[in-house]
């Protein structure tokens, strides 16, 4: 005892507490894995649901055809099931049409309801004649089963919870033979009971295979059985046994080892599964391009290449079928596409597999990237700490996607993950407790020199206050109120009343901004300066500034209207407010900047200037929205762009087109705006190919057009223009640039 007591102090004064707690958790999660209970097993499936959402399978080829039995086929044909004449018809109908292999995800399990000697049986009111007549003609499963033999069908069969019937051995099953050095039976899954179609049909059929699927617990539908047991046989299920007919397989082989099931053998194909006969299936997303309604089908009105020398399934997605399933990439998926699925993962050889040395490679990572934690952590400060996290992270997220990026392997990640974390936080906790004493260390050293608020700040966060930026791509906005000094006058003698004016309009123009993912940098009386894509990132930025900007107006209007229904209330002078709003995206300055005592997440560049440039231009161009080139760009499609003028900026060496938005969508695609828009261009291309009379008669042609009112500034602009290079011509190599005498 007493040497156990020296050991423990020794290695507590080596390590420390928190690294000896440390090691016993690494022991403890390494046990709870090969437990495996049912939180990390969920833990380690919604992972591998993760992986197939961010990058499902991409189709190259459609080897699958789908014939649905939808809620049209249900309409025009009637209820399910069909008669088998029917079926039958269907079956030469794609056979005519070159269909490779015909599987069916049905059962056939009952004689027909319709057989001609059941229907002389049932009907009350036939003469004996007549009943002759029908018990000698052949039964709807004979030709059914006359048309299955002139074909390629593989009959679908099922797995049931209970015996309903012997099986009938004279009946044909597919041959299966292991390898390796286990038996497969008791890996596999089993079904006490099978379901088979009627015996007519079963025995000219290519192949027989169960459609039988598991879902797993939570519903959703991740592996599908390629081998299974059914009363005591062992067969394959449906879509392997269509590949084991097309291939001319005569024999399934089934590889195995100790830990179970590793592989299901074709000709020239292994298709790898779990331990249990399993495969993962790697989705692609739900494609309606590989249906084709069974109605078309028995019409004859499909193209013949939409089946020839293709797979076909039989199948439904009708809702009253209920044979709707979820998957990783969908909520609600037809049973018969997951076969179609699983047939072109292994067709295109895009399957994905979980490797048997997937346990030990995700408990040595647990073991490594932990010691590495508990090694180096309790020796770094903060930051370096949290980077230390963040980098384990990373590389552990990173090699469970590379396996599946690279080589569809599903390593786990989450279990080295919270085994790493329960580590990481253990010692960021020791780490806490130490750094409380730090801190009343800075508190007491500082206090004396900065206000109590930048102290705490400092203790809590002290990077926050260092100096510096970053560049990014943003969206920079200016707006200003026009003639704003006007409207400040008629309330000199009430200012408070322009305080309540000013809130008035910023209020909602500020919330407008916010709302659409914008950052409010300052106010400048009655001018706001904002921009987007900083802090955070926002991939729509040119989007939602223009977006702000219009809704901006539609604020203004709203406010407009109040206050000349107030005026006219009160007898007051009604001024209106009119905003200009100038828009610009390019790369910019961003960050925290000012002195160590006040500081402002603000931005500087070239963007920024151009942007405040553009807001004061409004007045000139008559519209209340101006924007840049690149932001025009951007929001080409999904606002109407108006070409205003290419100039050339005060302090810029290079000259810039700019633009005006003139509303949304819908006013980008009315017929007005579009005749205005040419008038424009022609107007332009006259007006920099110095061909003045073209553009002065496109002017008058656009003051003759609907809503010409909006361009008449616009159309005085130019006028005014052409007029003077009529007497002061351009120089040579002009190129139509205007330089803004003014900021």
């Amino acid at each position: 005892m007493k040497r156990l007591k020296i050991l423990r102090r020794w290695f507590a004064r080596k390590l420390g507490f928190a690294r000896l707690m440390c090691l016993a958790l690494l022991v403890v999660f390494a046990g709870a894995r090969l437990w495996d209970p049912p939180p990390i097993q969920e833990l380690r499936l919604r992972t591998f649901d993760m992986f197939q959402l961010i990058d499902p399978r991409h189709k190259a080829v459609r080897p699958v055809v789908i014939v649905d039995i939808d809620d049209r086929s249900l309409a025009k044909l009637g209820q399910w099931p069909w008669a088998r004449t029917r079926i039958a018809d269907l079956i030469q109908n794609l056979t005519n049409s070159g269909a490779v292999a015909i599987g069916f995800d049905v059962v056939f399990s009952e004689a027909d309801r319709l057989n001609p000697d059941q229907v002389a049986d049932q009907m009350r009111y036939l003469d004996d004649a007549t009943r002759a007549k029908l018990r000698e003609l052949p039964s709807n499963d004979q030709i059914l089963a006359d048309a299955v033999k002139r074909s390629r069908v593989v009959l679908g069969e099922t797995g049931q919870s209970a015996i309903s019937s012997e099986v009938d051995k004279s009946l044909p099953f597919t041959g299966v033979a292991t390898v390796g050095e286990e038996g497969a039976e008791r890996f596999l899954f089993e079904f006490p009971g099978l379901l088979r179609n009627v015996p007519a049909i079963e025995k000219v059929a290519a192949g027989r295979g169960l459609f039988t699927i598991r879902t797993e617990r939570d519903g959703l539908i991740r592996r599908v059985p390629m081998i299974m047991r059914a009363q005591g046989n062992i067969m394959p299920s449906l879509s392997l046994e269509i590949l084991r007919v097309v291939t001319g397989t005569p024999t399934l082989l089934v590889r195995t080892d100790k830990t179970g099931v590793r592989a299901v053998r074709l000709k020239g194909v292994e298709i790898p599964t779990d331990e249990n006969g399993q495969l993962w299936v790697h989705y692609a997303r739900h494609d309606p391009s590989i249906y084709v309604s069974a109605a078309d089908v028995l019409d004859n009105t499909v193209p013949p290449n939409k089946i020839a020398g293709k797979l076909v399934l039989v199948g439904t997605s009708a809702v009253g079928l209920n044979d709707i399933k979820t998957t990783p990439v969908s909520r609600a998926m037809p049973g018969v596409e997951i076969h179609a699925q699983v047939l072109e993962s292994v067709l295109s050889g895009a399957v994905i597999s979980r490797p048997n040395y997937a346990l030990g490679v995700e408990l040595l990572a647990a073991l490594v990237i932990g010691l590495l934690v508990i090694i180096f952590t309790p020796n770094l400060g903060p930051v370096r700490l949290v980077l230390a996290g963040a980098t384990f992270a990373a590389i552990l997220i990173g090699v469970s996607w590379f396996f599946y990026a690279q080589y569809r392997y599903l390593i786990d990640l989450t279990y080295p993950l919270l085994s790493t974390t329960a580590v990481y936080l253990t010692l960021i906790f020791a780490s806490f407790v130490r750094e409380q004493r730090q801190r009343v260390q800075i508190r007491g050293q500082f206090a004396q020199y900065m206000s109590p608020v930048l102290v705490e700040q400092l203790v809590q966060s002290p990077e926050k206050l260092v100096l510096g930026g970053e560049e990014r791509e943003m969206t920079i906005m200016f707006s200003d109120v026009r003639g704003f000094t006007t409207i400040s006058e008629s309330y000199k003698h009430d200012p408070q009343g322009l305080i309540e004016l000013m809130n008035r309009f910023l209020t909602p123009l500020t919330d407008v901004i916010i709302e659409r993912k914008g950052y409010i940098d300052k106010y400048m009386g009655d001018a706001i300066m904002a921009f987007w894509n900083a802090p955070l990132d926002d991939a729509e930025h040119e989007i939602n500034a223009c977006e702000a900007a219009i809704q901006m107006l539609e604020q203004i209007d709203t406010v407009n209207k109040e206050r000349e229904e107030e005026s006219a209330e009160g007898g007051h002078v009604y001024i209106p407010l009119n905003v200009g709003i100038g828009l610009n995206t390019g790369i910019g300055v961003v960050g925290n900047m000012g002195s160590d005592l006040k500081k402002n997440y603000s931005v500087l560049g070239d963007s920024v200037n151009l942007a405040s440039r553009l807001e004061g231009q409004t007045k000139e161009y008559g519209f209340p929205i101006i924007v840049g080139s690149r932001t025009a760009l951007a929001a080409k499609d999904r606002f109407a762009i108006l070409e205003l003028d290419f100039i050339m900026v005060k302090g810029k060496s290079e000259p810039e087109v700019i633009y005006a938005i003139a509303g949304r969508e819908d006013v980008m695609h009315s017929a007005a705006f579009q005749r205005l828009r040419n008038i424009t261009i022609e107007m332009l291309g006259c007006y920099r190919g110095r061909d003045w009379q073209g553009a002065l008669d496109a002017i008058e042609r656009g003051r003759k057009s609907e809503d010409a009112d909006t361009l008449e500034k616009l159309f005085k602009l130019y006028e005014a223009r052409i007029r003077d290079f009529e007497l002061n011509p351009p120089p040579e190599g002009w190129t139509g640039a205007y330089a803004l005498l003014t900021k």
